[in-house]
């Protein structure tokens, strides 16, 4: 029989992830109105200096949530061949879920969104300075943030509050995916939706099959987006 300390215990990091999700859309809607193109990586870096502080009141660090310092010989042995693998998959699952859109009729799968050359337009106009501006953000915002906050923080946090039976193990999963997928709408419209929320299935089932170690995700998508920020500099079809 559960007690009322277990349902209290499993109900309290589903209300942390509601009130931390609530903060995020919070943020990057005020933001948006004045920084429209720079939005998400400044959200998502002030809502992980929040987390960050708030972890620690709870003696707790991003560790804990896959930021792993304990590495062995064999998982420095292993990491490189699980970013290579983490790799692919981000890059072979944009571009299957872009043409299986496609080919099932929904044209817009296979168009470039109106929000892309509006948000990279100096990258793609070859401005030298607005390139290293986005790689590094690649790297930073979207390499680590990202993979700290939707598989680190998202995924471990859902587990503590639906379990880890089957069907909880899917939702801890999805959800964040959907997260995942909702945070690139704003400039990647539906097409951004499908397409990283596919991304994201993907990448939180390699956080769990590597035993939620972030790094192999945080080099393999700091790597995509860099690699795309330097198709699109260099005038490559992306």
């Amino acid at each position: 029989m559960t007690t009322p300390n277990a349902r209290t215990s499993a109900v309290l990091p589903l209300i942390e992830v509601g009130a931390v999700a609530a903060l995020a859309f919070g943020l990057k809607a005020l933001l948006g109105l004045v920084l429209w193109r720079y939005a998400g990586p400044i959200s998502l870096a002030l809502l992980l200096a929040a987390l960050t502080v708030y972890l620690r009141t709870r003696g707790l660090g991003w560790a804990n949530f896959g930021l792993r310092t304990d590495f062995n010989l064999k998982a420095w042995l292993w990491l490189p061949l699980q970013a290579l693998l983490a790799f692919v998959v981000i890059l072979g699952t944009g571009v299957a879920t872009a043409q299986l859109g496609s080919a099932a009729g929904f044209a817009f799968m296979g168009e470039t969104p109106a929000g892309i050359e509006d948000r990279w337009g100096a990258v793609i106009d070859g401005s030298w300075p607005h390139y290293l501006l986005w790689l590094a953000i690649a790297v930073l915002a979207a390499g680590f943030g990202e993979e700290m906050f939707f598989r680190g923080y998202l995924i471990n946090r859902l587990r503590d509050g639906l379990g880890r039976t089957g069907l909880a193990t899917l939702m801890t999963i999805l959800l964040p995916a959907l997260f995942f997928g909702m945070g690139h709408v704003y400039y990647q419209g539906l097409r951004g939706f499908i397409t990283t929320g596919m991304i994201g299935i993907m990448l939180g089932l390699l956080f769990l099959a590597y035993k939620r170690n972030l790094w192999p995700l945080i080099i393999a998508h700091a790597a995509v987006d860099s690699l795309v920020f330097t198709a699109l500099f260099f005038g490559l079809d992306v």
